[in-house]
């Protein structure tokens, strides 16, 4: 018999499971696991802030296909943690989340009147994928088993295992078994049946335009190069979700970039039949409905998903199929080769002829975008700052979007290539969550410097995470477009208060608004408080020497970059957001 604790059970567990990196803050309710996580020579990396730590395991998890560990401590740990939880449950990132809890007999169930205490398994388990709370020493090892299964079944989100803290730190003697990953979960991939990859082959030869409609799955089953192969195969246009950009290289001539809105459309009516591919075809892809898609009937939907609750949820699949994307594309692939060996298809003259037509839209599109640079007034345009990050920033530098108009227009003047590494809560839209998920990031891809494009009401709530940077050595160089105002809130309500005049004057006087506005922060100042370099810009015609020297600095950097109110509330595309949320007429 060996003297252990709860903490170490945990630590060597995770060890077993390949984690090398754990995201959270210390306290003295689980010594005993950061204690074994440290001489066990795991890292962990400590934000300021529980939430910036379920980011940024998020992004780690996002960005390199391995678990992404986070820890809070019982209370006010857990209470901070739960807003980073909520985002990346929905969206869909393989986050373990371990916390600690008052000990036992003073919880599950909760004494009246307990210190830091609630019940955090409940709150947690309420929007988690999974959450337990451990009842004993001696169920450690099975419930932490449970959770590491569950953190690789089915759709990705959040698992979360409470502990209490005289079960993480109390010494025990007793011998306990650490188990291999595969002698209690899958470690293999999950295969479709060979039938199911037929009947899709045989839907998509068979159709004259077929399409394929990539989510986020995508990402996590790192199957870009997959999706290219099958895209050339059957030459057929590429669309994305918002989450799943860079998924597909937008360099492609098969690529039709999200942020081309009008032509997906397009295309979802053109198309045949399409293959969606780890995607819930959501509110942001207009729930997969008319008019934004074409009606089943006439669209073919082959929909491949390693959730089984996903398939046909939003909208009926032709052919629905429980797989791992990855593994569904490399079959797929080799039934096409070997189909279309020495087999004429006479379909590829038309569909050529329509991807040149596509190609002409966007191309015309992307010319009315550029000619927003053309604007050196001062103070800056928003484009030039995320133009000048995909002219300066190292090609498969991870690009973290934050903010509300900040993170469209990051959207719109951005190009997305493989590997995935745009970052942003494309289904929550939370502000703030990029000051973590750069963090994550920055471990992940620590080769490469990595470029948050935020605004000053999303860099305003966790500004502290600069130091974590600093402390870490993380290479991260922040842009904080600053407006000095809430400006996704600011446009709605004035239109809304003053349609007319917003449409003809672009802004209204400063009294007709209600509490959108608020004073400077001189984020510059700020950085190099904690450490970092910091310049701060407002003049376009200096933004190119403050960004090279940010990059040059080699180590975390931030420029406050003054860019013009008015022009930053009119961000693109902004009409087809508010569309999104209106209830499509096929529904």
């Amino acid at each position: 018999m060996t003297t252990t604790t709860g903490g170490e059970v945990l630590a060597r567990m995770l060890q077993a499971e390949g984690v090398d990196v754990v995201f959270g803050i210390i306290d003295g309710t689980y010594f005993g696991f950061y204690s074994a996580l440290h001489r066990l020579g795991i890292r962990l990396v400590t934000p300021r802030h529980e939430a910036s730590a379920a980011h940024a395991a998020a992004a780690f998890a996002r960005l390199t296909g391995r678990l992404g560990v986070c820890m809070a401590s019982n209370g006010p740990g857990v209470a901070n943690i739960l807003s980073g939880l909520v985002v990346e449950q929905a969206e869909g990132n393989r986050v373990l989340c371990i916390t600690s809890a008052r000990r036992t007999g003073a919880m599950y169930p909760l004494r009246t009147g307990t210190y830091q205490g609630f019940d955090q398994q409940a709150v947690v388990g309420s929007f988690a994928k999974w959450s337990r709370a451990v009842p004993s020493f001696e169920r450690i090892p099975e419930l932490m088993r449970a959770a590491l299964r569950e953190c690789w079944d089915g759709r990705p989100g959040v698992v979360h295992l409470d502990v209490p803290e005289n079960l993480m730190n109390r010494e025990v003697k007793a011998e306990v078994a650490i188990q291999q990953p595969s002698q209690y979960r899958r470690t293999t991939p999950l295969a479709p049946d060979a039938a199911d990859v037929e009947r899709a082959a045989d839907v998509l030869l068979a159709a004259d335009l077929p399409a394929i409609h990539a989510g986020s799955g995508v990402a996590h089953a790192q199957a870009s190069a997959a999706l290219a192969e099958v895209a050339d195969l059957l030459e057929a246009p590429v669309t994305t979700s918002w989450a799943a950009r860079g998924v597909f290289d937008e360099a492609s001539p098969l690529a039709i970039p999200m942020t081309h809105i009008k032509l997906n459309t397009l295309v979802h009516n053109e198309a045949d039949a399409v293959l969606v591919l780890g995607s819930r075809l959501g509110e942001t892809d207009r729930w997969g409905k008319a008019p934004y898609w074409r009606s089943p009937a006439e669209l073919k939907t082959i929909q491949v998903d390693l959730d089984a609750a996903m398939l046909g949820a939003n909208r009926p699949a032709e052919v629905a199929i429980q797989a791992d994307v990855g593994v569904f594309l490399t079959a797929l692939a080799a039934r096409l080769r070997a189909r279309l060996a020495g087999n004429a298809d006479t379909n590829r003259a038309t569909r050529r002829a329509t991807m040149v037509k596509y190609r002409e839209h966007i191309r015309r599109y992307t010319a009315k975008l550029e000619r927003a640079l053309a604007d050196q007034s001062s103070p800056v345009h928003s484009a030039h700052v995320p133009a000048l990050v995909r002219e300066l920033f190292p090609a498969g530098s991870p690009i973290v979007a934050d903010g509300g108009n900040t993170a469209v227009w990051s959207m719109f003047y951005t190009h997305a290539r493989p590997p995935a590494r745009l970052l942003s809560t494309m289904k929550m839209g939370m502000l703030g969550a990029g000051m973590g998920q750069a963090l994550g990031a920055a471990v992940a891809v620590p080769d490469l410097p990595v470029a948050v494009i935020i605004g000053d009401g999303a860099a305003g709530m966790h500004p502290q995470e600069i130091e974590s940077a600093v402390r870490h050595k993380l290479r991260i160089v922040w842009l904080v477009l600053c407006d000095k105002q809430w400006g996704m809130v600011k446009m709605t309500q004035s239109i809304a208060l003053r349609p007319l005049k917003m449409f003809i004057k672009k802004r209204l006087d400063a009294d007709e608004n209600m509490w959108t506005d608020f004073g400077d922060i001189d984020f510059a100042k700020v950085a190099q408080a904690m450490g970092a370099h910091g310049e701060r810009v407002s003049d376009p015609a200096a933004l190119r020497g403050a960004i090279q020297r940010a990059l040059e600095c080699g180590g975390p950097a931030l420029v406050h970059v003054d860019v013009n109110p008015t022009v930053h509330m009119w961000a693109p595309g902004l009409i087809h957001f508010k569309s999104m949320h209106e209830e499509p007429k096929g529904a």
